[in-house]
């Protein structure tokens, strides 16, 4: 499983890692991804997703279809994905 945010797609970064002598070596920043259970009202059953922090509390602020509306996510791909996973 890839360590991407099914909501926003945030994925790790690459970069360099650089001490004090310059030297550079490879690092990857990992995305604060948790699995939660969002209760969505609208259809009225919890949906099981993996999503980052950010995205977790932009849902709690705006709600769950209100969150995914503005940012162009198909709520009904994103429940039917989380029951795929589920199942």
């Amino acid at each position: 499983m890839s360590r991407q945010c099914d909501i926003t797609g945030k994925r790790p970064l690459v970069g360099n890692r650089v001490s004090h002598a310059n030297n550079k070596t490879k690092m990857r920043q990992l995305p604060n991804l948790q699995y939660k259970r969002l209760w969505v009202s609208e259809i009225n059953q919890f949906v099981r997703v993996r999503l980052s922090t950010r995205a977790l509390r932009s849902i709690a602020k705006m709600g769950f279809i209100a969150f995914c509306g503005k940012n162009g996510i198909d709520v009904v791909s994103v429940v039917a994905e989380a029951n795929a996973t589920v199942g």
